[in-house]
């Protein structure tokens, strides 16, 4: 099932820090309780515009969670930080072969 959600990009503070969003708590929470996932990461594949890509819900370390978004996925759909972007996901099965853009 595919779930949507408004956030606005940010980025950490450190010296080459990821830019992402946070996800929002009563989305993630469930998700959690779901099991599958290792480590809190729960694997989903994230949708910004016409791009797509397989990723996670990162845990940031205070019980919510965020979703990294890559120099490639910002770049083709123009992200910047501070901009509030709609940003949909599904979530997935984890593959081991590499997973790619599209």
């Amino acid at each position: 099932m595919k779930q949507t959600f408004t956030a606005l990009v940010e980025r950490f503070e450190a010296q080459g820090g990821w830019y992402y969003v946070s996800v929002p708590t009563k989305i993630s929470k469930p998700l959690e309780l779901l099991g599958g996932h290792r480590f809190g990461f729960i694997a989903v594949t994230a949708i910004v515009g016409n791009t797509s890509w397989p990723t996670s819900f990162m845990p940031k370390g205070d019980e919510t969670h965020i979703i990294a978004l890559p120099a490639k996925v910002r770049s083709k759909e123009k992200i910047t930080l501070g901009m509030e972007i709609e940003i949909s996901f599904k979530t997935r099965v984890r593959e081991s072969k590499q997973e790619v853009f599209t």
